[in-house]
């Protein structure tokens, strides 16, 4: 197997969160992988965001601050600006798991895979570990596990940028999940996909999700009737399903999840 290291772009969408950026900033620069680049993208933060981005233009390779549309307008002006032959997303507050985590994901795969994957630390506001994603790594990827949920997290998911020359960008139409929705729009025509037993990220609490998970789970459901994935009838089931987990662990936990 031929060593993997081609240049990578790491985008980050910010917006009033410094302590945050400045957590994400300390791990990209900690890593040992040789060639990243690093892109963030301000949304016109007003709490100090923006003098961080000043004070380390050193480490960040490209970065704008104005107001936008959202994540997914956000997420768009950093590939436009992005050099790399693989792109990741890290949100701010995210970090990469190990000073090696690029370098040791890379090891593993093989040229040719559009989409490489890793998984993802799940943590709370304090750092807590709280469980890891995907628990699972399968042989070979199966498109169908996407049918359920999101499987493949963008915070350990290296997406090669013949995915977007090929299936477009973000769409600005969707609120919480569009980095599922783009994968949705490749389905039918999946790209060649590895998943590792390597945990590259840790995923931070919070985020534009938080408290909103029966609404996101609605918008999953929009997005696969949208692209039409699956039949109606197994659809419907399966967000029937996904609700009634949701409702089952709201119980157990005696709270709205």
């Amino acid at each position: 197997m031929t060593l993997l290291q081609p240049k990578i772009s790491i985008i980050t969408a910010v917006k009033n969160n410094k302590a945050g950026l400045l957590h994400t900033l300390a791990s990209i620069e900690a890593q040992s992988y040789p060639f990243l680049e690093y892109i963030v993208i301000d949304g016109g933060s007003t709490d100090g965001t923006l003098e961080v981005i000043k004070q380390n233009e050193g480490l960040i390779t490209h970065w704008i601050s104005e107001p936008d549309k959202g994540i997914s307008d956000a997420f768009n002006k950093g590939i436009r600006l992005s050099k790399g032959e693989y792109i990741n997303f890290q949100g701010a507050g995210d970090s990469f798991y190990q000073p090696n985590s690029i370098a040791q994901l890379f090891h593993h795969a093989s040229d040719g895979a559009e989409l490489i994957c890793g998984q993802v630390a799940r943590t709370s506001l304090e750092g807590e570990a709280l469980w890891v994603a995907p628990r699972s790594i399968p042989k070979i990827f199966d498109k169908k596990a996407l049918l359920f949920k999101l499987t493949l997290p963008h915070q350990g998911l290296f997406t090669h940028r013949r995915f977007f020359e090929k299936w477009g960008e973000f769409a600005l139409d969707v609120k919480y999940a569009m980095d599922y929705e783009i994968l949705l729009r490749a389905y039918h025509n999946f790209p060649s996909t590895e998943i590792y037993p390597v945990i590259v990220a840790n995923w931070q609490a919070g985020g534009i999700g938080t408290h909103q998970i029966k609404s996101v789970l609605k918008e999953y459901h929009h997005l696969k009737m949208r692209h039409k994935v699956a039949s109606k009838l197994m659809l419907k089931s399966i967000h029937e399903y996904n609700l009634f987990k949701l409702f089952v662990k709201s119980k157990l936990l005696g709270r709205e999840v």
